[in-house]
């Protein structure tokens, strides 16, 4: 795989990219809170106050007050009994997994999960099988085959980000043994499903119980940083045993201090989660109108159906033509032949919705 080229962030919604500025209908900043002059002056302030680096694991003398603070307002802000903020979205489910590790005889994961909980899987010390993407019933039919007495853990992404699709966290629910655990790796749900935002389990109705929650705050909140929504005796377990919590330098200051400052952004701002799911349906209810076969989702994603080279080719010149970055990607197992995948954003301004709708609609005219 060749290195993706730089790209220059201009604004809420542009790129700089081979001395062009293109709108930009990529990336995950949902709520283009990466660039919000707030989430700026809390970390300005934090850098001020606390500097820019405890220098050690928070197990000895890098426990820093304002940890255990960030701690406290995702867990209000998620409605989880406690939170655990790690250095980065990735570590959270492994560290969730490491702490876990031999009590699970078997693990069951969606054929598409991402990276982080393949690699989680991985760390329990158990066999490990796949189950087909967003399949409660092939599901059900795995745990039908386990062993008696199995203790199962399903691992599953809340939100999938190859198309905004969501895991269907209620009927997997229905399907568990009652000694069974899921992790839910809601990266890209978290401060996006939900009437508040708290992510898939909001959308899909379902509680706590029997799931642990990962989030990462790289994407809607517009910082860094992961953490793992749980109970008080799982987060006493990834103290006393996840290496990836025990033996990394914590989350710098300054962007816990703007990770503080993006949750009572989107706790007082829901006016931006309404225009994310507006912007969303506007693109998507013109594009199915143009012909263009996508799939609905609840997910502030749009992925085209694959194309031949050639097609490919000619959306990309089109798109540059309309000075809009052409976000063509490559999910392996989802979609490894490369698909246009537009993420729609809250800020994007209605001029910018109509040239995308307008570049997408005419192409497929042509197209037919």
């Amino acid at each position: 795989m060749t290195e993706a080229e730089p790209l220059q962030f201009i604004g809420a919604n542009a790129v700089r990219w081979r001395s062009r500025t293109l709108t930009y209908f990529s990336g995950c900043d949902y709520f283009r809170l990466a660039r919000d002059a707030r989430l700026a002056a809390a970390a300005h302030k934090a850098l001020a106050q606390h500097g820019l680096n405890v220098a050690a694991s928070r197990r000895t003398t890098g426990n820093h007050k304002i940890y255990t603070q960030l701690e406290a307002e995702l867990a209000k802000f998620f409605g989880a009994e406690t939170a655990l903020v790690l250095p980065d979205g990735y570590l959270a489910p492994l560290a969730a997994a490491q702490a876990l590790a031999e009590e699970y005889t078997q693990a069951l994961i969606d054929e598409y999960a991402r990276g982080a909980l393949v690699d989680a899987a991985r760390m329990l010390g158990c066999p490990v099988k796949r189950f087909r993407h967003r399949d409660a019933a092939d599901l059900q039919k795995h745990l039908a085959r386990s062993k008696r007495g199995a203790r199962t853990m399903v691992l599953t992404d809340g939100m999938f980000s190859h198309d905004g699709s969501v895991a269907p966290l209620g009927d997997y629910l229905k399907v568990l043994p009652a000694n069974g655990i899921m992790l839910v790796d809601d990266a890209h749900g978290a401060g996006v499903l939900g009437a508040t935002g708290k992510g898939s389990l909001e959308y899909a109705g379902v509680g706590r119980k029997q799931i642990i929650q990962c989030a990462t705050m790289s994407k809607a909140f517009g910082v860094y940083g992961g953490v793992v929504l749980t109970s008080r005796g799982l987060r006493a377990k990834i103290l006393a045993g996840g290496r990836s919590f025990i033996g990394t330098t914590p989350l710098p200051p300054p962007l816990a201090g703007a990770a503080l400052a993006a949750l009572k952004i989107l706790r007082s701002e829901p006016a931006r989660r309404k225009r994310l799911l507006r912007n969303t349906a506007l693109v998507r209810t013109k594009l199915l109108t143009a012909g263009w076969e996508i799939t609905e989702t609840p997910g502030p994603i749009i992925r085209l159906p694959a194309m031949s080279g050639r097609e490919e080719g000619e959306l990309k010149g089109r798109l540059l033509a309309a000075e809009i970055y052409p976000p063509f990607l490559k999910y392996p197992g989802a979609s490894a032949q490369g698909v246009f995948r537009f993420v729609i954003a809250s800020e994007h301004s209605p001029a910018q919705l109509s040239q995308l709708i307008a570049v997408l609609t005419a192409f497929k005219v042509r197209r037919g």
